[in-house]
């Protein structure tokens, strides 16, 4: 790792910096690699685009650092950009640094080892955090040009589906079958334009170390302006999940344990956003399941490559199949069928 070259860009693009430093690579971050920059003046965060072949329009650090940088008079926590980097020279590829913010990443929704009143609460502040990031005015912070204004679900289908196709490995019958079924499935009410995270769950949270309060949302290259609805699904995709599957809540006992049941999750949200839940909101959580799918199909294509950025993605990546299982059985079930 170029730590020298690294080293002088940053005393030239960061303000108050003091070298020497050494990088830390931390866990998780299953598209971009991420590292933890120890220096004289303290830490900071580098969020890099993987070196090598990746698919087309993924992998944006450049729009992470954008729409991170207009939250930061929001409501919405972020944490603090400080210097993007478009020269490869650098590092290999585009990368930019942020504050490192001192807290808990938790990955399992169940919360283990927590008390229910301390679940209760975590849940509590990140439905507040999806409820702030959907009533961002785009136009207000500068960002009404990051995407497109109307038709993001006919667009994340048609994205999704492309990226799935160029990452597939084996056919999965049941994303042919979605990828048939959502264009024909669509919500016919008019969209609301708002700023979507696109991949917001709980490990995209950081939270105080001690405290049941979310510091930063995190994770930002898929955010785009899109249907606040869609948003939201994702985040309550967890619900339908079993937790051996991909992080879920699904079949879990929540009596007693301060996590509140998908119904009032999803009423606590549209109390705060003042928006009525919709009918057809499972079709938002199959589009949901869908996405991912997609998503942990791309992990699986760049392990085959070897160009992954952590080591068990072709655990990740054997997952996409079931996921799209659970979403075909979910359309099929909206559709009054039991057969295929």
């Amino acid at each position: 790792m170029a730590e020298a070259e690294l080293d002088a860009w940053m005393a030239q693009n960061v303000a108050g910096y003091r070298g020497p430093l050494t990088l830390h690579r931390l866990s998780g971050g299953q598209s971009n690699p991420t590292w933890r920059i120890e220096a004289a003046s303290g830490r900071y965060v580098l969020r890099q685009k993987p070196v090598g072949n990746v698919l087309p329009s993924a992998h944006q650090v450049d729009r992470e650092y954008r729409v991170m940088k207009a939250l930061a008079p929001t409501p919405v926590p972020v944490p603090r950009v400080l210097a993007l980097c478009e020269d490869t020279a650098v590092m290999g590829s585009m990368f930019f640094v942020m504050d490192h913010i001192e807290g808990r990443t938790l990955f399992d929704p169940r919360l283990p080892g927590l008390a229910a009143s301390e679940r209760a609460a975590i849940f509590d502040q990140m439905n507040q955090a999806i409820a702030a990031i959907s009533l961002v005015d785009p136009v207000a912070v500068g960002l009404d040009d990051y995407g497109r204004h109307g038709g993001y679900v006919q667009r994340q289908i048609s994205r999704w589906t492309k990226q799935y196709r160029a990452s597939e490995t084996q056919p999965i019958l049941s994303m042919d079958a979605l990828i048939d079924w959502l264009p024909q499935n669509m919500p016919d009410t008019p969209e609301e334009v708002r700023l979507a995270h696109g991949d917001f769950r709980l490990d995209n949270l950081i939270l105080h170390p001690n405290e049941p309060r979310v510091l930063a949302v995190v994770d930002w290259e898929l955010s785009t302006l899109g249907c606040p609805f869609a948003d939201f699904a994702y985040n309550v995709m967890a619900w339908r999940i079993a937790p051996g599957l991909f992080r879920g809540l699904g079949g879990v006992d929540l009596a007693g344990t301060g996590i509140p049941s998908e119904d009032a999750y999803i009423d606590l949200w549209c109390q705060r956003t003042g928006r009525r839940r919709p009918e057809n909101f499972d079709f938002y959580i199959i589009l949901s399941m869908f996405r991912i799918a997609a998503i942990l199909q791309g992990i699986a294509r760049r392990a085959l490559d070897g160009t992954a950025a952590d080591p068990k993605a072709a655990e990740m990546g054997a997952k996409a199949a079931p996921l799209a299982d659970i979403a075909w059985d979910m359309a099929r079930r909206l559709n009054g069928s039991a057969s295929s």
